[in-house]
C-alpha cells in the first residue's frame, strides 16, 4: 500500500459513515438542533479548540522527531483557526471534549496518531463543507469564504500527515494499524452524530 492507496482505501471503508458526516444533517446534531449563526460558530470553534488542545499533547508526548514537529505546527495551526471562529461569538468557552478527540487522545502510537488523523481530517473536510454551505445560504459570504480557507488548510495538513505515514509503514500490517485507528477516528465522530440526533427523535439515515 501506498500513501495515495491509504486515503483511498480510508474513504472506502467509511464511506457511509463520512458521506453522513458531511449531509445536512450534521451541523443540526453539532449544534443540538439549534441552527442559529451564532450556534453554529459556536460549535465550530470548539472543534478547533479540541484539534489544538489534542495535537498539542501529541506534539508533546511524541518521541518521534518527525511527528512531534508535525503535530506542533498543526496545533498551531489550530489555534490560529480557533482564535479567527472563536472571534466571531461573544465570550466562547470550550464545551466537553468531542467524541472524536476523546478517540484521538487515547493513541499512544506514532502510525496509530497519524493514521487517526487521517480519519479525522476527512472528517472535518465534510463539515467544512457543510459551514460553508450554511454560511453561503445565510447569504454571509465573508463567514463562508472563511470556512473555505481553512479547509483549504486541511488539504495540506493531510499531505503532510500521509507523506509521513508513508516513511512509517513497512509493511501491510503497519499500513492495516493506521488505517484501524482512522477508521475509529471516522467511527467516534460518526457514532457521536447518531446518538445526538437519536436524542431529538432525528432519524439519521437519509429518507430515500
Amino acid at each position: 500500500m501506498n500513501a495515495d492507496e491509504f486515503v483511498e482505501a480510508v474513504r472506502k471503508e467509511n464511506e457511509t459513515a463520512l458521506s453522513r458526516l458531511g449531509s445536512s444533517k450534521s451541523l443540526y446534531a453539532t449544534t443540538g438542533g439549534e441552527l442559529e449563526p451564532d450556534e453554529v460558530f459556536r460549535a465550530a470553534a470548539a472543534s478547533e479548540h479540541a484539534a489544538a488542545e489534542t495535537f498539542s499533547q501529541w506534539a508533546d508526548e511524541e518521541t518521534d522527531e518527525g511527528a512531534s514537529d508535525l503535530f506542533a505546527s498543526i496545533a498551531e495551526t489550530e489555534a490560529d483557526h480557533y482564535e479567527t471562529v472563536a472571534a466571531k461569538v461573544e465570550g466562547h468557552e470550550p464545551d466537553d471534549v468531542p467524541a472524536l478527540h476523546d478517540y484521538l487522545r487515547g493513541l499512544d502510537d506514532t502510525r496509530a496518531r497519524l493514521g487517526g488523523f487521517v480519519g479525522r481530517t476527512l472528517a472535518s473536510e465534510k463539515s467544512k463543507t457543510q459551514l460553508t454551505g450554511f454560511f453561503t445560504g445565510q447569504a454571509d459570504p465573508q463567514s463562508a469564504q472563511v470556512f473555505r480557507d481553512l479547509k483549504g488548510d486541511l488539504e495540506s495538513q493531510l499531505d503532510g500527515a500521509v507523506e509521513l505515514l508513508a516513511e512509517r509503514c513497512d509493511s501491510d500490517e503497519e499500513w492495516e494499524q493506521a488505517k484501524d485507528a482512522a477508521t475509529g477516528a471516522i467511527t467516534a465522530a460518526y457514532e457521536e452524530y447518531t446518538e445526538s440526533l437519536e436524542a431529538m427523535g432525528v432519524n439519521p439515515k437519509p429518507v430515500c
